[in-house]
């Protein structure tokens, strides 16, 4: 069961003494005059007087006065008067003595009796008799024997206790609506959980979105009756389906009536409407009650303001209140610290509890300062507990161990459950082995998910795929026309990838926009590639501007670009600067490719010649 329920009364109703919480305010002048009229007409021997006399008195605690006059009613035959003194008698002490005078009341058909009794041999251990005097009490609509047979039914895991507990919920019993709202929760959340055919499924949804639906309804009749933790699962409910103005009236009335986690959801409620001062005073009230997670909260709120000791203190209390998270956040403030011995005490800590995450961040940090064999199992247990980094992170250990097959496993896994850069590390090992379809599939996930690198794999490989375009089908047409690869390589340029900026640039040159290659191709260059400090030069230099393509020229070869050189002898060979020229030529040599290499030997050996006659 979820909890027990509400600690149930001994009293009845009408003019039986009721339970303090459910009676009714009234004005006291008037209460004051019903009570002198009923002692005036009990000191004339009224018994009715004297029995509803002994149940005021007996609600106010004046056990002194109640008694006599319960007894005198009793003896006259009152069955209300026997409840209530057994009720009298229970509080003074005499269980036994009250038992008594309650199965006098029940065997006159007083339910509320009957559902004393019930409670009474119940505590006893007396189960059978419990149970028979609590179905007399239920049977005659009393909803708290109702509820009471339900609780004895529902210990034993009989199968009628479902019947009990709805009939005390309809009644009007909150506990019962309650625990029979949570009884159709969790039946729903089963169902959602389960597999089958889809016939199967679609029925089991169904039925899942009734009982969820049932279940709200009893959370909102036991919420509106007071029940904090019904208030607390209705505004989680009207959270997650959006309805956050009433999520937070529901959660504000919980949390008022003293439920921490109400309180707690109340704050991040307001956190994300931008409230965050308000929030921060729910946290404290949720925290100082014992809420690990509004601790937490409190620590991360005041981390971000970098008040560091604060925050430590809120961690530590949302440990000691049993959130695993605490520990891990407060491994992860010791590290921004550079604290890393106590970053990695708390990271096991949190580890050890099973949080999945600071095994991932533990094991990365034993990789860091050499650890690979300690670094190994925990990567292993993160990810068997579900971390897509950290199986990520085991597919990268093991391919810098050479271990390639038993990488590509981790990271297809890490990639179906929707990791980026596994997904690209798959697509690469695809394309490796040839399979260009399995590639594509993994690239276009990669890329979807926002890598520049997948992006730009996957619009070369739909490049390939590209038939060469004629000169006479190079009409307008056709060149104003982007195609997907250009596309993606034009997604992967903006995210700053320097090889599709250069690519994005050579097409926008095919097409004859010039403006627009040399934009693409300064923005490569100036980011530090060589291919793009070359073609700008080149495009430079086509639109007359030598002495500045020369400049870009000289960072490409620089930077290693054969080609590059070999254009600067060039440009100094025609000014004249042999010398120059002939050292440019050198370096061209050097740096190849082999085509190059050779017409900068010729050129080197030509200007050398010159030179020297």
């Amino acid at each position: 069961m979820d909890v027990m329920g509400d600690k149930a009364t001994l009293f009845e109703t009408g003019r039986f003494v009721q339970s303090s919480g459910e009676e009714p305010t009234r004005d006291e002048a008037a209460e004051a005059a019903e009570e002198a009229r009923h002692r005036i007409q009990a000191e004339a021997g009224d018994v009715e007087s004297m029995s509803v006399l002994g149940a005021m008195l007996l609600r106010r605690g004046d056990l002194d006065g109640a008694e006599p006059r319960l007894r005198a009613a009793t003896a006259a035959g009152d069955r209300a008067a026997a409840n209530n003194l057994g009720v009298l008698l229970h509080q003074r002490g005499y269980p036994e003595e009250a038992a008594g005078w309650w199965r006098i009341a029940a065997v006159a058909g007083s339910a509320a009796a009957a559902h004393a009794l019930g409670r009474h041999h119940r505590e006893r251990g007396d189960e059978p008799a419990a149970e028979y005097w609590l179905r007399q009490s239920a049977e005659q609509g009393h909803a708290l024997g109702a509820y009471a047979l339900a609780d004895l039914l529902e210990h034993r895991g009989d199968a009628d206790a479902g019947q009990w507990m709805r009939a005390a919920a309809e009644r009007g019993h909150r506990e019962a609506a309650y625990r029979l709202a949570r009884a159709l929760d969790r039946r729903a959340a089963a169902r959602e959980d389960g597999t089958g055919t889809d016939d199967g499924a679609g029925a089991e949804a169904a039925a899942a979105d009734t009982e969820a639906a049932e279940a709200e309804q009893w959370y909102r009749q036991a919420a509106a009756r007071g029940h904090r933790r019904a208030a607390l699962h209705l505004g989680a409910i009207l959270e997650k389906r959006g309805e956050l103005k009433e999520a937070g009236r529901w959660y504000l009335t919980s949390a008022k009536d003293g439920e921490a986690r109400a309180a707690c959801a109340l704050g991040f409620l307001l956190r994300d409407a931008g409230d965050v001062e308000s929030a921060a005073v729910w946290w404290l009230r949720a925290a100082q009650d014992g809420d690990g997670n509004a601790a937490n909260a409190l620590g991360a709120l005041h981390a971000e303001r970098g008040e560091t000791q604060t925050a430590e203190r809120w961690y530590r209390a949302a440990m000691d209140a049993g959130d695993d998270n605490g520990a891990y956040n407060l491994a992860l403030l010791c590290a921004e610290q550079g604290r890393t011995a106590q970053a990695e005490q708390w990271y096991r800590r949190a580890a050890y509890a099973g949080h999945r995450e600071a095994a991932n961040a533990l094991a990365v940090l034993l990789l860091q300062v050499g650890d690979t064999s300690g670094a190994e199992p925990w990567f292993s247990k993160a990810a068997e507990a579900g971390s897509v980094d950290a199986a990520f992170n085991l597919g990268i250990l093991y391919a810098g161990r050479g271990e390639d097959r038993v990488a590509l496993h981790c990271y297809e896994r890490a990639a179906a459950a929707g990791h980026t850069e596994a997904a690209l590390q798959v697509g690469i090992a695809r394309l490796r082995e040839g399979d260009e379809a399995a590639a594509e599939r993994h690239l276009r996930c990669a890329a979807g998910g926002g890598s520049a690198e997948a992006a730009y794999r996957l619009a070369a490989v739909l490049d390939a795929r590209r038939p060469p375009v004629s000169e006479h089908e190079l009409g307008e047409s056709s060149l104003n026309v982007k195609t997907e690869c250009e596309e993606w390589y034009e997604r992967a340029a903006t995210q700053g990838h320097r090889r599709a900026q250069v690519r994005v640039g050579m097409l926008a040159a095919a097409r004859g926009d010039v403006v627009e290659a040399a934009r693409w191709y300064r923005t490569a260059a100036e980011a530090g590639s060589r291919n793009g400090a070359f073609n700008l030069g080149l495009l430079l230099a086509r639109e007359g501007s030598e002495p500045e393509a020369a400049v870009w020229w000289e960072r490409a070869a620089d930077a290693g670009h054969g080609r590059a050189a070999l254009r600067l002898a060039l440009v100094y060979a025609r000014r004249g600067e042999l010398a120059v020229g002939q050292q440019w030529a050198d370096r061209a040599v050097a740096l190849g490719p082999a085509e190059v290499t050779e017409r900068a030997g010729r050129l080197r050996d030509a200007l050398r010649e010159e030179l020297s006659a």
